[in-house]
């Protein structure tokens, strides 16, 4: 009796253990960079990740907020270093309401059913930067930290910029026309005077003191850095928020990133470690 009463503890633990793995990720698996990578639909949006090797402890994860695949070297590397990377495609929603309801989906999906960590770190390359810097502004407490290159963090000075007489970028008639129907503006007015432009939600961001990185070129035409990246630089600090940048002397809009992703890699590392994921 007593060995049987062993074997069936035995095997309610394994039973239980189990359960507590991280449920597999669903969906077309394929090969990305040498990598699994995982592509299915939630919440009727398409949706990627891309499983590291060896996961890191705490299971970190990147998430990009736009453009995924394009300038890719640090989300290579960080995936080689044992972050998982994740996205969730919403084009054409500029970080806008409609597009966080889905990122939210996203989120509860892959921390509760596959055991993410709960604070991922956010990529925003271009106008990826309206999404990542909506969700920290909405999330401060479940964002790792935010990594921005190039990115719109105005959303006047891009698409809005010269033909809307609200920058000195080129900027884009047809992508604002995208943007008034994204968050539902009634007019140019309303976009231009509205609290939801993530330039103007920053204060949530630095009181939580995320950590962001700011890459840019100075020499950028289609998002000017003065409009963007430097307005989040001097608002920040003056929160006394963390915030570090790294300027790319006479680099226009492309390329993105950087030649050697080790600097990018190592913000994501010492965040991680900060913030007591490595455990």
């Amino acid at each position: 009796m007593r060995i049987l009463v062993f074997i069936l503890g035995v095997l309610a633990a394994s039973s239980s253990a189990r359960a507590d793995d991280p449920r597999p990720f669903p969906g077309t698996a394929s090969r990305w960079e040498g990598f699994v990578r995982h592509d299915f639909r939630v919440d009727g949006a398409d949706v990627t990740v891309v499983e590291p090797a060896k996961p890191l402890p705490g299971r970190p994860w990147a998430w990009r907020g736009e453009f995924f695949g394009a300038f890719p070297n640090a989300d290579i590397a960080l995936v080689k270093a044992g972050w998982h990377l994740a996205y969730v495609a919403v084009p054409d929603q500029f970080g806008s309401p409609r597009a966080m309801a889905r990122w939210e989906k996203f989120y509860d999906l892959l921390v509760k059913e596959h055991q993410l960590s709960p604070k991922p770190g956010l990529i925003g390359l271009s106008r990826g930067a309206l999404y990542c810097l909506a969700w920290a502004a909405t999330h401060p407490d479940k964002t790792l930290l935010v990594y921005l290159d190039n990115g719109v963090c105005d959303f006047r000075s891009w698409p809005g910029g010269k033909p809307k007489g609200l920058g000195a970028g080129k900027g884009s008639p047809e992508e604002w026309a995208k943007l008034l129907n994204a968050y539902e503006f009634k007019d140019d007015r309303e976009a231009i005077t509205s609290r939801l432009n993530p330039v103007e939600r920053l204060g949530p961001i630095a009181r939580a003191k995320v950590p962001i990185l700011l890459v840019y070129g100075d020499s950028d035409q289609v998002v000017p850095h003065r409009e963007n990246s430097e307005i989040v630089y001097d608002r920040i600090k003056a929160l006394s928020g963390p915030v570090e940048r790294i300027v790319k002397p006479g680099q226009d809009h492309h390329p993105h990133g950087l030649s050697d992703p080790g600097p990018i890699v190592e913000f994501f590392e010492k965040a991680r470690k900060t913030s007591g994921q490595a455990f």
